[in-house]
């Protein structure tokens, strides 16, 4: 997963913005948008219908990357985890994003030695 982090005070943010913060192609968002229509909706613009998403979307978009490319789940059950156990799930991802943001501070750190 890519690290970077929501921007404090922002309400939305572009597909593309949202592709960024995954470290996934566009294609991809677009395809678990609709997927995962009950956890991700993402509102439209009124000029050009583009997709935007909220910090919300966002950060189940997150957790839908962690179920799938992190810990290798497949659609379908990826799910059925978030119907299971949603809460507990968002705050262990949210922890691995934490880290892995700690990790390359640390290492960027070390590199400057």
């Amino acid at each position: 997963m890519a690290t970077t982090e929501l921007q404090p005070g922002k309400l939305f943010y572009s597909i593309s913005e949202v592709a960024d913060i995954l470290g996934v192609n566009v294609s991809l968002v677009r395809y678990w948008s609709d997927t995962f229509e009950k956890y991700v909706k993402p509102k439209r613009t009124q000029n050009k219908n583009n997709r935007i998403y909220d910090e919300a979307a966002v950060k189940n978009l997150q957790l839908i990357y962690y179920l799938v490319k992190e810990q290798g789940m497949t659609l379908e059950g990826a799910a059925r985890r978030l119907e299971e156990n949603k809460e507990g799930l968002d705050n262990k991802s949210e922890v691995i994003t934490r880290l892995k943001g700690i990790r390359e501070e640390l290492q960027s750190i070390y590199e400057t030695m």
